[in-house]
């Protein structure tokens, strides 16, 4: 897993981030995000080691449906509908991913990867989603 660059090519930030975030920054941008009338949630993946644990934390910190199967397709699947959730957009924020970058790295990639498709898909109906996962 590489750290994404501040900017891409066109000047913009990328929608997926790695980037260092301490707890009073996440809450900030949480608090800016809700401020522009987006959804804005944060997910704690403290003591998190493996696929199915972020997948749990993740469909329960956004309240997926019950026909959330619990897979990768299955998380790109809720990801890109969100209808249950509010606001104009969608910003994620992944905090202590340390155990989940020990232990699952592999599960971490899959995961910005699906990140950053679900972001492709909300930019191309005009939507803002955004995902910053801290190291």
């Amino acid at each position: 897993m590489s750290i994404e660059s501040p900017l891409d090519a066109s000047g913009t930030a990328p929608a997926v981030q790695v980037i260092d975030l301490p707890p009073a920054a996440a809450g900030a941008l949480l608090c800016l995000a809700r401020s522009l009338s987006l959804d804005a949630v944060r997910i704690d993946l403290h003591g998190c080691a493996d696929k199915a644990d972020f997948l749990e934390r993740t469909a329960s910190a956004l309240g997926f449906p019950s026909w959330f199967g619990g897979n990768w397709d299955a998380l790109f699947d809720c990801l890109t509908d969100l209808a249950w959730r509010p606001g104009r957009g969608h910003v994620l924020i992944f905090e202590n991913t340390g155990d989940l970058r020990r232990h699952a790295p592999q599960a971490l990639d899959t995961a910005l990867t699906i990140l950053g498709d679900a972001a492709a898909a909300w930019d191309e109906r005009g939507k803002t989603f955004r995902a910053f996962v801290a190291e």
